[in-house]
């Protein structure tokens, strides 16, 4: 028997794809570094000296000229601050040994009796070091007597020009090279920007050249205005240390300010670092503890004033990375690139994310490694409750209440939250037990919150759900909120009913779910003037239009008002969906029934008198008639 073979799975087949593909670009990324640590160097510095080349475009320079005036005005720049910190850097290595005796004096003041015990285990370690090391000296000695073979050098062949360059600047070769490959990177994007953006468009943007101009929109707006913000900001900071530096008489103030400045890009740890290569060197040049402490006192103050006035000033709270994403991705490209992939780290990932909003197959990137929430407010109440966690569902709505009015929070958290309840209920995902217990406990949330309202209306507090405040002329119109299907409409029914009372009326009443002809006979016994009937979409439109059909053919008088919230398409819509046939107004939030409530009942009570004179001019007809 030959038995057919299932077919591939595509969502599998992609995810499968999707995880090769971010493993090749990551063993690229790794293994070409000499290439791609340029390439991103210079792509950042483009985003940041780009704003600078449009300016000099705007007053009549060419493309050209105005990017070869901000490359030699960033190269001299750098260079002469790079040649003042080289020579500092150059006179602390010849002076090292002078800083050694004051260091070790300080660390032996540090040392107390109780860490004696440490420093004899420490002495230890070092002589048996020393033991060891000395042993393979002894047997060379013992061995002396064999004759050695005698070294023969053999003649190198000369090399040419880039061989001998490389063995004179030694370790600085890297570092050159990486420099001069980013420079002419750089002035290729800054000339060629144009041309670079319509060739990625068209590469990414085949079918979808709207979302693609958005992307590269959104990324060079955003990431040119962070990262020269972000420069100006540490540039500052760095100048300032500096200063302080120099006038406290730490040596070398040029070389610690712009180390201040540098690692300010590294999130986290780079201002710890900072800090702590001037107070090591006031450590080791002054015999006391008053300019270490000095050193320390300003960059307390300038790292409180620049982290939570400054840059939450300038370029806002959030860099639209989430902290855990900013530790992540300096651990991610530290370990890619080094310490370049570290100061890179945060506006490479800034670039990810953007890519992901607008890449739909790299969507997860920006919910991964972005600062938005994961969970809007209303989803988050609807997983405790499915968690059977009442009390932290309380706190989120709680939490919603302090910044929001009770109406926002029924409108915005709790309607959206039994909307995903009922669409799980009708799906079979919710069982009744969870449903029930969802039902129940935002009914207590409702009365409480009520409760509350009450409470505060009582102090004199001003209630912040009314959205209409009835006057006196309405307030005693008789209304009724009626649910259409199910305990969710019931409960929207209660809201409702809730910020009716707390805005000025009087006479109103929710009633609870039950058969049709057991609620039209209440709504018969209330005597209501206007029906709310709320139902929640999109399982109780048809419900709410039959319903609303037999309430106004049981009760042609009563103006009725329908409640569709939340409602796709907004009022019109919803209109259409129920007809102009049966009710008088048709409302998609709590805000706009509470208008149309107001707007009816004044048409309710401006009939009223005229009904009256009409029913007493025609007694006074059927009285006259039975006289004569």
């Amino acid at each position: 028997m030959i038995h057919a073979s299932n077919p591939t799975n595509p969502t599998a087949s992609s995810k499968s794809t999707l995880i090769i593909a971010v493993g090749v670009t990551i063993a690229m990324l790794y293994f070409g570094r000499q290439i791609f640590i340029p390439l991103a160097l210079a792509l950042v510095l483009s985003f940041l000296l780009t704003p600078l080349v449009g300016w000099l475009q705007r007053i009549h320079f060419g493309r050209l000229p105005a990017a070869l005036i901000v490359l030699v005005f960033c190269l001299g720049v750098t260079a002469s601050v790079g040649w003042g910190v080289a020579s500092q850097l150059l006179e602390i290595t010849t002076h090292i040994q002078d800083y050694r005796s004051n260091l070790e004096e300080k660390i032996q003041a540090l040392h107390s009796r109780k860490s004696a015990p440490l420093i004899k285990a420490t002495a230890t370690v070092q002589q048996l070091n020393k033991e060891l090391a000395a042993a393979p000296d002894s047997n060379a000695a013992k061995n002396s007597h064999t004759p050695r073979p005698i070294p023969v050098q053999v003649a190198a062949p000369p090399g040419n020009f880039v061989q001998e360059l490389r063995s004179m600047l030694g370790p600085l070769t890297g570092p050159m090279e990486t420099a001069g490959l980013t420079i002419i990177f750089m002035g290729f994007m800054l000339v060629n920007r144009e041309d670079l953006r319509n060739r990625l468009i068209r590469l990414g943007g085949q079918g979808q050249l709207n979302v693609m101009t958005q992307a590269l929109e959104d990324a060079s707006d955003r990431l040119s205005r962070y990262l020269f913000f972000q420069l100006l900001v540490n540039a500052s900071y760095g100048a300032l240390f500096g200063v302080a530096l120099y006038f406290i008489g730490v040596p070398h103030a040029l070389l610690w300010g712009a180390i201040a400045a540098l690692l300010r890009f590294v999130p986290y740890v780079g201002v710890w670092i900072a800090v702590a290569l001037p107070m090591t060197m006031a450590l080791a040049v002054f015999p006391g503890w008053k300019q270490t402490l000095l050193t320390f006192a300003v960059f307390a103050i300038l790292e409180v004033t620049v982290a939570n006035i400054i840059e939450p000033w300038i370029y806002g709270q959030h860099t639209g990375i989430s902290p855990f994403a900013i530790l992540v991705a300096a651990v991610f490209w530290a370990s890619l690139w080094g310490p370049v992939g570290l100061i890179l780290s945060t506006p490479l990932t800034l670039c990810i994310i953007l890519m992901g909003r607008y890449v739909p197959r790299l969507n997860f990137l920006e919910i991964l490694l972005g600062d938005a929430p994961a969970l809007r407010c209303e989803e988050i109440f609807y997983q405790r409750l499915v968690a059977m966690d009442e009390d932290e569902a309380r706190n989120v709505a709680e939490s919603y209440l302090q910044d929001n009015s009770l109406a926002n929070l029924y409108e915005s958290v709790l309607i959206p939250a039994l909307r995903l309840a009922e669409e799980d209920r009708h799906s079979d995902v919710l069982g009744d037990r969870s449903a029930d217990f969802i039902a129940q406990s935002t009914r207590e949330l409702i009365d409480d919150l009520g409760d509350r309202a009450i409470h505060e209306t009582s102090k004199g507090e001003a209630p912040a759900a009314s959205v209409a405040s009835a006057d006196s002329r309405v307030s005693s119109i008789s209304i009724g909120c009626v649910p259409a299907r199910d305990q969710a409409d019931e409960l929207v029914g209660m809201m409702l009913t809730q910020l009716l009372e707390q805005a000025g009326y009087t006479r109103v009443r929710y009633l609870a779910i039950g058969t049709v002809e057991d609620m039209l006979m209440q709504v018969g016994e209330g005597g209501f003037q206007i029906v709310c009937i709320s139902a929640l979409p999109p399982f109780a439109v048809g419900q709410a239009r039959s319903f609303c059909k037999r309430l106004r053919a049981r009760f042609p008088n009563v103006t009725v008002v329908v409640g569709l919230w939340g409602f796709t398409g907004g009022v019109i819509r919803a209109q259409e969906r129920v007809g102009s046939a049966c009710t008088d107004a048709v409302s998609t939030t709590l805000s706009e029934a509470m208008l149309q409530v107001r707007r009816l009942a004044e048409i309710v009570e401006s009939a009223t008198p005229l009904a009256n004179e009409e029913q007493a001019q025609s007694g006074k007809a059927r009285s006259q008639t039975a006289a004569d």
